[in-house]
């Protein structure tokens, strides 16, 4: 049985219900581009919203985090990955959450103790020093010089400035055999972090005071790819099951060993599982110039240029034989790499022709350089633009230059690829900060509109209109709908019409939890039913819209304003999109 299916039934038996893994492209959350923790689609119920399974919950999720990038290529690093979590909703808290971790590690993944050591919060002004988490490791037979005190920075979790927060433990295995080493030292590098189970029992206020919460909640998280490398005994996570099959198929694509070739099979064989992933997901995503498309994008072509170093055809198929092994390996866990496989083979293969007619591009645009130079080098303008326009790796430029007994100023390229990186990296904080704070009064009287456009686009335009997808910001709603032609005005003054009359009616806003089959049947609708558990909460508004939902929601419509469309367009085939207003 493999780790996935271990941890799952393990929490089972300790009464946790298990729910599926949230998308990996957020719903109505304008402010991240994937889901990047296990926690991020539970954060309405960590703020005190009652989850409809219940207190105690598990899951693998899905995540993709683009901070470590320019890592990918390493043993450890991965841009896609799985979390494994547990969830304490104001259940159980700090003995409890512990005395799973570690049962669940000694006795049913057989690690030795003698092998684990923990770090817990030291306190500060505001918040004791966690005594009560130290307990519980040493009366589990975790010896006082394997447990270190450690700060905010390494030991404390808030999601934003302002929020639930609170202290928590990380467990630790010694990846090494050497003699492992009777004192703890966090920083020793042969200690790897396994765990981290997170406490939230404060709140800090935008005063800056500190209170304690009246639910107390536990988060944890489980790295899955790294204990799976632990469990192996290798200390190269590529080398590991979860990745044998898919470097293997990169092997048998390129007629090259693993060993000697690392790096480039590490970045080809992470890349495909994020791109399968990427594409597979109900959102849709196409590779393109923007968000999450642009990431998509970005990890094909750094594939195929990886593959061209491996010196494999890229004009043939090569890319479709590595992602199959993907489909294979995760279809039986997420129904979507399933249902999609055509479409994201289409998008594999589709990327790799337009990129490979770029790449040809690029090369004539090298000859057209060379030809017009008057020095022997390279400039970094040139060296970038060749990089950021044709998609050249430096690399590939200093080969192609020395060929024709040319050079490269390859410290100036640097200094320009750091300050473009510096540019991503700022763009990306902006779209990750998200978090807490992504449910405020406007966010949610956005979210409760868009059940009365999909409810008035029904009316108006036909009765078999069903929502694909839609972004909420405090400023605007964005709402995509099947519909196989362009709204005319009167059509578009209509559904305003609806939305307003229902508005100015005060409707009464309500939610019951219920069955998911037996949602559907008493005519609740839903976007992407599989990403719901089997229990949901349905939300009805007066008589006129039924839809199963995460929330949030307004008590009664008057308090909407009016409703204003400011654009109608084309999204996709057979797709229009809405943009408007409460005013």
């Amino acid at each position: 049985m493999n780790l996935k299916d271990k941890f799952i039934n393990y929490f089972k038996s300790k009464g946790h219900i298990q729910i599926p893994s949230a998308p990996l492209i957020p719903e109505n959350d304008p402010s991240v581009l994937f889901n990047t923790a296990g926690m991020q689609p539970l954060i309405p119920y960590l703020l005190g919203k009652k989850h409809p399974e219940g207190t105690r919950l598990c899951d693998y999720q899905k995540c993709v985090r683009l901070t470590d990038l320019d890592e990918i290529g390493d043993k450890t690093h991965h841009t896609f990955f799985e979390m494994l979590g547990n969830w304490s909703l104001g259940d159980y808290f700090k003995k409890e959450s512990i005395e799973f971790s570690f049962e669940f590690l000694t006795k049913e993944l057989n690690i030795p103790v003698e092998k684990l050591a923990v770090t817990v919060f030291e306190g500060n002004s505001d918040i004791p020093r966690d005594e009560m988490s130290a307990s519980v490791w040493k009366s589990l037979g975790i010896p006082e010089e394997r447990i270190a005190y450690l700060g905010v920075e390494d030991n404390f979790w808030i999601a934003g400035d302002t929020g639930p927060c609170g202290g928590d433990t990380e467990i630790f295995y010694f990846r090494s055999n050497d003699e492992i080493p009777k004192k703890f030292d966090p920083s020793d590098e042969r200690w790897v972090e396994i765990w981290n189970n997170v406490f939230m029992e404060y709140r800090k206020n935008e005063d800056g005071t500190i209170e304690e919460l009246e639910q107390k909640n536990v988060d944890t998280g489980m790295g899955l790819e790294r204990v799976v490398a632990v469990l192996e005994g290798v200390n190269d996570n590529y080398k590991t099951s979860i990745w044998k099959e898919i470097i293997e198929a990169i092997e048998k694509v390129s007629g090259k060993s693993y060993d000697g070739n690392e790096v480039s099979m590490r970045i080809i064989a992470d890349h495909i599982r994020t791109a399968v992933f990427i594409s597979a997901d109900y959102a849709g995503i196409k590779p393109s110039n923007t968000d999450q498309g642009y990431i998509l994008r970005r990890l094909i072509r750094r594939a195929i240029r990886h593959a061209k170093k491996l010196d494999i055809d890229t004009n043939t198929d090569w890319i479709l034989p590595i992602a199959l092994e993907v489909i294979k390996k995760y279809e039986d866990y997420y129904k979507e790499i399933k249902e999609n496989k055509t479409i994201v083979l289409d998008v594999l293969k589709n990327e790799s022709v337009k990129f490979n007619r770029t790449l040809e591009k690029g090369l004539k645009e090298f000859d057209k350089l060379i030809n017009h130079l008057d020095t022997k080098v390279i400039d970094k303008d040139n060296a970038f633009k060749l990089y950021d326009t044709y998609g050249f790796p430096i690399e590939l430029t200093e080969e192609m230059a020395l060929e024709k007994g040319l050079t490269v100023d390859t410290l100036g390229f640097q200094e320009k690829f750091k300050a473009h990186q510096e540019l991503s990296r700022t763009a990306s904080a902006g779209k990750f900060k998200g978090g807490l704070s992504g449910s405020g009064e406007m966010e949610t009287k956005y979210h409760t509109a868009t059940h009365l456009l999909n409810a008035a686009l029904k009316v108006v335009i036909d009765k078999n209109v069903h929502q694909k997808g839609s972004n909420i910001t405090e400023e605007r709603l964005r709402f995509d709908f099947s519909c196989d032609h362009k709204l005319t005005d009167e059509e578009k003054e209509q559904v305003e019409a609806l939305v307003n009359k229902w508005i100015q009616d005060d409707l009464a806003v309500t939610m019951e939890t219920m069955d998911k089959n037996e949602a559907v049947k008493s005519g609740a609708e839903a976007m992407f039913l599989e990403k719901y558990a089997d229990i949901v909460n349905v939300y009805s508004i007066g008589d006129v819209s039924k839809e199963i939902c995460g929330g949030p929601h307004v008590e009664h419509t008057g308090v909407l304003g009016t409703f204003k469309i400011k654009k109608e367009e084309a999204s996709s085939a057979g797709v229009r999109r809405i943009k408007a207003v409460l005013e």
